[in-house]
Parts: C-alpha cells; sequence; structure tokens
C-alpha cells in the first residue's frame, strides 16, 4: 500500500480570523470551502501554492468557547527562504513568535515556533539548502 499525505484539520473558533492569520503569516490561500449547513459546519481548506498538501481549518457554526488543545497535539511545520526575516516579520506583526532555536551542533538557528489565534503552535523552519 502507498499513501499521499492530502491534508491536515484543525478546528478554529473563529474562521475569518484564522484565515486571515494564515494568509498575512504564512501567505496561504483559500482552494476551496465547503458549507455544510445542515451539518452546522464550514470546511475551508489553505494550500501555500507550492505542494498539494492543505490545511483544513474546520469551523463548527457557534461554538460556545474557544477549543481545549489538549496535551496530543504537537505542532504544524513549514519552509521559508529567510528564516530571520520571517522571525522579524512575525515579531512586528505582533503574533506570538518563540525565540530562534536550533538543534544542530555548530549552534546554527534553524527554526522557531508561530503560534496562530486558536493556539495551534506552527514550526518556521529554515528551507534546506
Amino acid at each position: 500500500m502507498h499513501c499521499k499525505m492530502t491534508h491536515q484539520m484543525i478546528r478554529v473558533f473563529d474562521l475569518d480570523r484564522s484565515i486571515q492569520f494564515y494568509k498575512d503569516a504564512l501567505g496561504m490561500h483559500e482552494t476551496r470551502r465547503k458549507d455544510v449547513p445542515k451539518g452546522k459546519f464550514t470546511l475551508v481548506y489553505l494550500g501555500d501554492g507550492e505542494s498539494d498538501f492543505e490545511l483544513e481549518l474546520t469551523y463548527n457554526y457557534n461554538p460556545a468557547s474557544p477549543y481545549t488543545l489538549g496535551n496530543g497535539y504537537g505542532h504544524l511545520a513549514v519552509y521559508v527562504d529567510d528564516l530571520e526575516k520571517a522571525h522579524e516579520e512575525h515579531q512586528a506583526k505582533g503574533y506570538c513568535v518563540g525565540p530562534l532555536k536550533g538543534l544542530s551542533d555548530d549552534g546554527k538557528k534553524n527554526y522557531y515556533f508561530l503560534t496562530d489565534p486558536d493556539g495551534y503552535q506552527i514550526e518556521v523552519m529554515r528551507r534546506p539548502q
């Protein structure tokens, strides 16, 4: 059996706020949308314009309160061409941004974490050369 990754789904409290965040912070764009009024939810798929993988934002109509992420969620991960520039831009826009970090033996910084409006962590990584 062979599989191909297609999308990651996350539940969001405020759909418009989440779409704006992913558009502004990561340059993602809406690729498709499915409104299911009888099911009382909307699915919005976001793409990066480079890969086939999509982020699915699931919005359940009129949630009573923001979702609790629990302790099982890890993170999404994206590559950027200029890590330091992306880090500075995210800080300047007032997003919740962690410090530059690295796991290499040479001490080189190669990632940081960015938090979306619902508390999901996004690992922003230097694109491999």
